[in-house]
């Protein structure tokens, strides 16, 4: 068993590191939010007041953070990672952040004299708690082959996508897919809705035909019909509609930089910054199904609650 530190310990971090636990490992862990660190601490993380703190004795160091600006913070500040960790530690960072980020996380790591992966993960927060999440890995054989040992315990899947950067480019791209199922399903669940048809009865054909996709089994927009959706709790986040906006906006700057046309792509983009523009990017991405209802109203969504 290992000596892990933890840093960035929210919605996917806690489940995470507390699957790590349960295995045996010890889990050192930091977050800026207490009220993370006091959940975490539910799930058998040490937490600690400072970052230096939670890297003494590391021999593995995952971190999960919103954005490659504070993945850059984290890891090249001067109290970050590469300045205090043990130099033998293998680095993992699993957020979800631009290929060129990572890139340069890459080549700062090695330069310092570390081992360093990029692999972010999908499954979302259900995935996390439930240990089956798909882990992109991208780097080096032999780090590749030591982070697949350290998460096989928060893995349904574990690929070793490629070179440096390359788990976060499969991210991008996986999340764009994602997020344009989820478009999807809103645009359906409210025409659907509209047709007269019972949202029940409509759910159970689209799972077992060709509508079908991970987005409808577990994001779908109308309460009652998965448990992992967030209209069953008014929109409350699994996943805020400010990360979306980020994620959906690194793919469209990849197929800026490609070449690619991405038209579906933006027209998600532009339904989840309204979200973010109408005061709601705290809420869950899925919300966009309000978008499609000519009266913004839809089943699950109580605005008075907020």
């Amino acid at each position: 068993m290992s000596t892990i530190t933890w840093i960035g310990l929210g919605h996917m971090g806690a489940p995470m590191s507390a699957n790590l636990v349960a295995t045996g490992h010890e889990v050192r862990g930091f977050d800026l939010s207490e009220a993370a660190m006091a959940t975490a601490r539910e799930g058998g993380v040490q937490t600690f007041t400072t970052m230096a703190e939670a890297l003494d004795g590391a021999e593995v160091v995952i971190t999960m953070v919103p954005k490659g600006e504070h993945s850059r913070a984290v890891y090249l500040g001067e109290n970050g990672v590469l300045a205090l960790a043990p130099r033998d530690a293998l680095l993992i960072d699993s957020s979800t952040i631009d290929v060129a980020t990572a890139e340069d996380l890459h080549r700062a790591a090695s330069e310092a004299g570390f081992a360093f992966v990029d692999a972010p993960v999908s499954g979302g927060i259900s995935g996390a708690a439930a240990g089956s999440l798909t882990f992109m890995i991208g780097g080096e054989d032999e780090p590749v082959r030591r982070a697949a040992e350290i998460v096989e315990p928060m893995a349904g899947r574990v690929v070793h996508t490629g070179a440096a950067g390359s788990g976060q480019a499969a991210k991008i791209v996986n999340n764009m897919m994602l997020f344009i199922c989820l478009e999807a399903c809103s645009e359906g669940s409210v025409l659907a809705d509209r047709l007269g048809l019972d949202p029940k009865v409509f759910w159970e054909i689209a799972s077992a035909s060709s509508g079908n996709s991970w987005a409808l089994q577990t994001w779908y927009p109308v309460p009652g019909m998965t448990d992992s959706a967030a209209a069953n709790n008014n929109f409350d986040a699994t996943f805020s509609a400010a990360l979306a906006t980020k994620d959906i906006g690194l793919a469209l700057a990849a197929g800026e930089q490609t070449g690619v046309n991405l038209p579906a792509a933006e027209v998600v983009a532009q339904r989840f910054q309204q979200l973010v523009t109408d005061g709601l990017a705290d809420k869950d991405c899925s919300l966009i199904a309000k978008y499609a209802a000519p009266d913004g109203t839809i089943p699950g969504w109580d605005p008075e609650k907020d």
